[in-house]
């Protein structure tokens, strides 16, 4: 049986809510995810894109209602400004719910995000079969445990590529909540350097991480990439194009001859056109590829074998 968090009973929330354009609803749910520690919530996702809602607790503080405001603010408009997005008004409501501590885990239990990878809340109990992989994530930490198409893609192409082409070093860029990282290290990769520019990021990393055992084989950490040395025998990158057109020649330079990339986060058409004509030009090859919906993900190899 579950406890109750008696610190929780009586907690007034700060509900906050933003409408997202379809292209960031990942990386702003992940966002609100990892700032508040609580569940989030998402509206269908429309042509205008979806409505998110993160929850933090301790709204009852005025001082600490306005930072969490100030934060979330600055967070979104570096997100955006990214995108070269305006940033969006926030709607903010203050609640009283003893009970949504605990109440919005009643939705969510294991799933298998791809064949022989099942992600499960901490609060289910779930014993893998013989031929399965689990991963301890719980989905109020942050958006990043899978349920985007970028995440799924991203995380097929790695037990395919990984199956067939073991890799002893990795490198996760914009590692999240570091469910790539952690997948790899359950298909196999001997050592994993995980990386994010978010301390938050790392953090929630860490944490799971460690919840999953895997500290021995993965390190994650703020470290820019232009500090790292590989080489590499994979890459993953789950981030957006422009972003991965401008690491193309560092990832180049940083993985293992005939090394592997993995790189999701792109709209199929033409920034996927774009990625695989630049990253050529780069000497990498397209290997295989992944489509769902709007999105696309990529693996290339650098050079032949």
């Amino acid at each position: 049986m579950e406890k109750k968090n008696t610190e929780d009973s009586g907690k007034q929330w700060l509900k906050i809510s933003l409408q997202t354009p379809g292209r960031l609803v990942e990386s702003v749910s992940d966002l609100l995810g990892v700032l508040s520690g609580s569940g989030v919530e998402l509206s269908p996702e429309t042509t205008e894109g979806s409505l998110i809602t993160g929850f933090f607790a301790g709204a009852g503080d005025t001082d600490k209602q306005r930072k969490i405001i100030a934060l979330v603010r600055r967070k979104m408009e570096m997100i955006f400004n990214l995108y070269d997005l305006s940033p969006p008004e926030l709607f903010i409501e203050q609640i009283d719910d003893q009970d949504w501590a605990t109440s919005w885990r009643r939705f969510f239990i294991p799933v298998e995000i791809v064949p022989g990878l099942i992600i499960k809340p901490s609060w289910e109990e779930y014993q893998g079969k013989e031929d399965e992989k689990v991963i301890e994530m719980d989905p109020g930490q942050a958006f990043g445990t899978g349920q985007h198409a970028s995440t799924r893609m991203a995380l097929s192409l790695a037990a395919t590529c990984l199956s067939d082409y073991p890799a002893a070093k990795a490198l996760d860029v914009g590692t999240g909540t570091g469910i790539l990282a952690m997948a790899a290290a359950l298909f196999g990769v001997k050592s994993i350097t995980a990386i994010d520019n978010d301390p938050d990021a790392v953090r929630v990393a860490k944490e799971n991480i460690t919840a999953n055992k895997l500290e021995g084989k993965i390190q994650a950490s703020t470290t820019y990439l232009a500090d790292l040395a590989g080489p590499y025998s994979m890459i993953f990158a789950n981030i957006v194009h422009d972003i991965l057109v401008e690491m193309a020649p560092q990832f180049g330079k940083l993985l293992s001859p005939a090394g592997r990339v993995i790189l999701s986060g792109i709209f199929s058409g033409r920034q996927e056109e774009n990625i695989i004509r630049l990253y050529g030009n780069l000497g990498f090859q397209l290997k295989e590829y992944r489509h769902e919906d709007e999105w696309a993900a990529l693996l290339l190899q650098l050079g032949e074998i």
